[in-house]
């Protein structure tokens, strides 16, 4: 299978997406770490500040060096710019909060996972258009399940994961699972502000085995 097949499948296997981003290189490094120990094998790293490149090559270096299996994205890639210097880096995949067809463009040139984010039906077919395999609902506490409930029959066989705001009780991920996402993206629920600027690994280890096993109930 091509890289891009792979980390489709590590996503629906895992049945969620982390991510996060922190200004400290090294307590990045220590959150993949404790991710990675809690059994994830795929996350996404977001281009949310000036040190995320500089980050994400201290995570390719641990990716590496300890995590050889594991499948390491960048998220909040708007640009052409953003691309290329992540690509250019190491990144595995790309997530985006918006559709920039010449992103999708040059993801698809190296065979990679291109995710964009979208709001409206019209958004999922554009995104579709571009040849978008799996697709961000975004934000998903301003959509809802009902929302992807509502308009998926539209778009069938298409892969969808709703981040922003999806919470980590079985209620929630249950709604969503129910409407037919293939994954969640688990953000500042999970990789909270207290657990980054506190460097709460253990609390975050066992989080996540604890949302792994709720969302492995719920699929």
């Amino acid at each position: 299978m091509s890289k891009k097949a792979d980390v489709v499948d590590a996503i629906i296997v895992q049945g969620m997406l982390p991510l996060y981003f922190y200004e400290d290189a090294e307590v990045s490094v220590q959150i993949a770490r404790t991710l990675y120990k809690a059994g994830v094998r795929v996350f996404e790293y977001t281009n949310r500040g000036e040190s995320a490149l500089e980050n994400f090559k201290e995570l390719k270096k641990a990716q590496k060096a300890e995590m050889p299996d594991l499948y390491l994205g960048i998220g909040t890639i708007k640009t052409l710019a953003e691309a290329e210097a992540f690509i250019s880096a190491g990144a595995d995949f790309i997530v985006a909060p918006v559709i920039n067809p010449e992103v999708g463009k040059l993801a698809h040139k190296h065979g990679m996972l291109w995710i964009p984010g979208c709001l409206t039906p019209t958004e999922i077919f554009t995104a579709q258009q571009h040849k978008a395999a799996i697709i961000k609902l975004f934000p998903a506490n301003i959509l809802g399940p009902g929302f992807l409930s509502s308009i998926k029959e539209l778009f069938p066989g298409q892969k969808f994961i709703p981040t922003g705001g999806v919470d980590t009780t079985k209620e929630n991920i249950l709604d969503w699972f129910r409407a037919g996402v293939c994954a969640v993206g688990m953000g500042s629920k999970l990789i909270s502000k207290q657990v980054l600027e506190n460097k709460l690994y253990d609390q975050l280890y066992t989080d996540t085995i604890h949302v792994s096993e709720i969302i492995q109930s719920c699929k």
